[in-house]
C-alpha cells in the first residue's frame, strides 16, 4: 500500500497492524549503566558511558537517529564560552549565567565548561560544526581562520536579565560581543551519535518505551537496580538489570492543550514530551523541585513557529521586516546590522502596530530575504532555517514550491500573531529531578541529565550534561554489585500498563487526554487559588477512578499513548500540589495565586521540593544557589577530568 488512506479507501477498511504483537512475551536485559531517553543528553550519556568501559544500554520510545526536540537538528551550540573566539571566561560566564533566579548552577557550570569539548568530539564523530566548504565566505561571524561561525545572538548581558536597554539598536555592537554562540550543521548530529553509540557497543532499542524504575528489594526511595520497558510497536515488555540509570527522557507534557498541533503553537516539541522520566522518577522516591513553574505558550496566526516566519524574534536572523508597499519597518532585526538584539522593546512594538492603525504602514508584514546581502540570505535559509528543528521541513517545503531567496519575500506574522488564552500553559523549562554535583539524584544509583533536571537549558546543555553524567555514573556502576529486583514490582508495572491492552472498548487516550487538559485548563491555569487548585485535584482524581479503567488500546502504538496519558495524570497532580505548597505569586516561575497575591516575597525566595513517601508528600526547601561556588565545587568533583578548558588570560 501507498499510504493508510489509500488503502482504507481501496479496502473499505484500516490495515491490520503490521508487527507481531506480543504483549505476553517478556525479556532480561543485563547491563551496567540504563539510559532512559534517546535524545542529546541520552545519547551523550550513552557515548561518555560506553567510553569508560562498561556495558551500556539506551532506550528510546522513538528512533535515536532523529529523537528529541535536537533530532531533527538544531542551528546554534549556545553558551560555549570555551572556544577559540569567546571573549569571556567560561567560570565568570557560568556566573553570569546563573545570576537569575531558579536557575541550575550544577548543570550551567558543566556547560560552560565542557561545552566546548562535546563540540569537537561532535566533530570527530562526522558532525558538521564549521563552514569547511567555505559556503559562508565574508558572512558576519564567520572567523577565516578556525572557519567558525559566530551567531549574535547572546552578546555582554544575558537575555534572561531585565536590562532596560534589552532589543535596542545599538546595544550591543559586534565589538563588545561575547561570542559564546556558535553556529553549527545540528542535523548531523543526531545520525553521528548513533552510528557512535553502535561502534562503542551500546544496546540501542529503539521504539522502546521506559514505563517504571526498579527499586531494590521494591522498597520505595531505596537504591534503582534497573527498569522496566515496553516494544512500542509489538508490545514486548523487557526487564532491565542495572547498577545505574540516567534518566535522560523529555520534561513536562501537554497537559493543557488537547493537541500539541494546534495552529500556530511555537513548540518545538511533539506529543511524546509527556513527562515519563520525572514521573518515573517521583514514583521510584526521587526529589522533585520547581514543579511549579509554568508559562504561556505563544501563538501565531498562521505558521506553526512564529519567529520563523520573517522576522527575528526568538533566534537571531536578520531579516528586515517590511509592508506590503515594501516599507521597511522601525524594527530591531537582531543581525549584525541591529546590534544583536535579542527582543523589541514593548515600546517598539506598540508604535508600529499605532502607525498600522493609522494607515501608516499596510498589511500584510513580509521578511523581505532580497534586501539582504547574497552570504547573508543564504546563511539565514540555509544554515539556520534548514538546521533548526522542524522549520527543516517548512524549508524544503516552500523550496518545493519554488520559493526564490534572490526573488521572494516571505510572508511574516510578526506584530500581528493571536494572543494565546491565559488557559493554555505549558510546564516549560522549569521542573524536575534535584541533583548533586555527580548529577546524581536523591535515589541512590539514579542519575539526570538534559531536560530531566530542574531549571534545564538548550541542546548544549543537554549535550554536556549528558557526557557528564554519562561518566558519573559509569564510575558509580563499576563500584557496586548487583542488586535485587522484586518481582512483585514488576508483575504491579505489568498490570499497570497492559490494563487498557487487555479491554476492547471504552475510552481511548485521545478522549482520556481532552479530559485531563479541560481540567487543568479550569483549575490550574495563569490564575490560581487553593480553592480552584483543590477542585482541579479532585476532578483529576475522578478521572483517575472512573475513565482510567476504561482507557482501552487496540495496538502497542495506541498503548504507548495511553501510558503517556498515564504519566501526564501523574505529572498533572504533581504540579497542582506544588502549586497549593507555594503561598505566593512568583514572576520566575510564572505562578499567579490570586489569594496571594505579592510578587516573589523575600519569605519565599527559594525553591520548593516534593518527594513521595509511602503514597504521602513530603515537602522541604532549598535556598537558592545551594550548590555553592560553582567553580570550586565543579573542580572539587571533577579531578580527574581532562579537556580543552583553558582560562582566558
Amino acid at each position: 500500500m501507498a499510504t493508510w488512506h489509500e488503502y482504507l479507501i481501496d479496502e473499505g477498511h484500516p490495515p491490520a497492524w503490521p508487527y507481531p504483537v506480543l504483549y505476553g512475551q517478556e525479556r532480561e536485559i543485563d547491563t551496567d549503566v540504563l539510559i532512559i531517553g534517546g535524545g542529546i543528553a541520552g545519547c551523550w550519556a550513552a557515548i561518555s558511558a560506553a567510553r569508560q568501559g562498561v556495558r551500556v544500554a539506551l532506550l528510546e520510545k522513538s528512533e535515536v537517529s532523529r529523537s528529541g526536540s535536537g533530532g531533527p537538528g538544531c542551528d546554534h551550540w549556545c553558551n560555549a564560552p570555551a572556544n577559540p573566539l569567546s571573549r569571556v571566561d567560561p567560570d565568570e560566564w557560568a556566573v553570569h549565567m546563573a545570576d537569575r533566579p531558579y536557575s541550575n548552577g550544577i548543570g550551567i557550570q558543566i556547560q560552560c565548561r565542557e561545552d566546548f569539548d562535546t563540540l569537537l568530539e561532535m566533530e570527530q564523530m562526522g558532525g558538521k560544526i564549521r563552514d569547511t566548504e567555505d559556503e559562508y565566505g565574508g558572512a558576519e561571524g564567520r572567523d577565516d581562520k578556525t572557519k567558525f561561525m559566530i551567531s549574535p545572538r547572546y552578546g555582554t548581558m544575558h537575555s534572561y536579565l531585565p536590562d532596560p536597554h534589552m532589543g535596542e539598536p545599538g546595544f550591543n555592537p559586534p565589538e563588545k560581543r561575547s561570542n559564546v554562540v556558535i553556529r553549527v550543521w545540528g542535523s548531523t548530529f543526531k545520525p553521528a551519535l548513533k552510528k557512535e553509540c553502535l561502534r562503542l557497543g551500546v544496546q540501542v532499542f529503539d521504539r522502546v518505551m521506559g514505563t517504571s524504575l526498579l527499586n531494590e528489594n521494591g522498597v520505595q526511595g531505596a537504591r534503582i537496580v534497573g527498569a522496566t520497558g515496553m516494544n512500542c510497536r509489538t508490545g514486548e515488555f523487557l526487564i532491565f538489570r542495572a547498577k545505574s540509570v540516567i534518566l535522560a527522557a523529555s520534561g513536562g507534557g501537554s497537559m493543557w492543550l488537547m493537541s500539541m498541533e494546534h495552529g500556530g503553537y511555537s513548540n518545538m516539541h511533539s506529543r511524546a514530551i509527556s513527562g515519563d522520566g520525572t514521573v518515573m522518577a517521583w514514583r521510584a522516591g526521587a526529589t522533585l523541585t520547581m514543579m511549579e513553574m509554568s508559562g504561556g505558550i505563544r501563538i501565531a496566526t498562521g505558521l506553526k513557529h512564529k519567529w520563523y516566519t520573517g522576522a527575528g524574534d526568538a533566534s537571531y536572523e536578520n531579516v528586515p521586516l517590511v509592508d506590503a508597499n515594501g516599507r521597511k519597518l522601525p524594527y530591531p532585526t537582531q543581525g549584525w546590522v541591529d546590534a544583536g538584539a535579542m527582543h523589541p522593546t514593548p515600546e517598539t512594538e506598540q508604535k508600529i502596530l499605532e502607525a498600522v492603525r493609522r494607515g501608516e504602514y499596510e498589511l500584510p508584514f513580509y521578511g523581505d530575504f532580497p534586501a539582504m546581502p547574497d552570504v547573508e540570505r543564504r546563511a539565514t535559509w540555509n544554515l539556520m532555517l534548514n538546521e533548526e528543528s522542524t522549520t527543516r521541513v517548512l524549508v524544503k517545503t516552500m523550496k518545493d514550491g519554488g520559493f526564490d531567496l534572490g526573488r521572494d519575500q516571505l510572508l511574516s506574522y510578526k506584530l500581528i500573531e493571536g494572543t494565546s488564552p491565559p488557559q493554555w500553559r505549558d510546564p516549560g523549562n522549569g521542573g524536575g529531578l534535584l541533583i548533586d554535583w555527580d548529577l546524581k539524584t536523591t535515589v541512590d544509583g539514579l542519575y539526570a541529565a538534559g531536560t530531566q533536571m530542574f531549571s534545564p537549558e538548550d541542546h548544549s546543555y543537554c549535550a554536556a550534561t549528558g557526557r557528564y553524567a554519562g561518566r558519573k555514573a559509569a564510575a558509580y556502576a563499576r563500584e557496586v554489585g548487583e542488586g535485587k529486583i522484586c518481582r512483585d514490582q514488576i508483575e504491579q508495572e505489568k498490570s499497570r500498563i497492559f490494563a487498557p491492552a487487555k479491554r476492547t472498548g471504552g475510552i481511548e487516550w485521545k478522549e482520556l487526554h481532552n479530559g485531563l487538559a479541560r481540567a487543568m485548563q479550569y483549575f490550574a491555569s495563569e490564575y490560581k487559588t487553593e480553592r480552584l487548585l483543590k477542585m482541579g485535584l479532585e476532578e483529576i482524581e475522578r478521572i483517575e477512578c472512573e475513565a482510567v479503567p476504561k482507557l482501552f488500546a487496540l495496538d502497542p502504538h495506541k498503548l504507548m499513548r495511553s501510558i503517556e496519558d498515564l504519566s501526564m495524570i501523574e505529572y498533572a497532580k504533581i504540579f497542582i500540589n506544588a502549586s497549593l505548597a507555594r503561598k505566593a505569586s512568583s514572576k520566575p516561575l510564572g505562578h499567579r495565586r490570586i489569594d496571594y497575591p505579592e510578587m516573589d516575597p523575600p519569605e519565599w525566595d527559594k525553591y520548593l521540593t516534593l518527594r513521595l513517601e509511602n503514597d504521602r508528600i513530603q515537602l522541604g526547601d532549598l535556598p537558592q544557589r545551594f550548590w555553592g561556588d560553582m567553580k570550586q565545587q565543579y573542580e572539587a568533583n571533577n579531578r580527574d577530568y581532562t579537556g580543552v578548558y583553558t582560562p582566558n588570560k
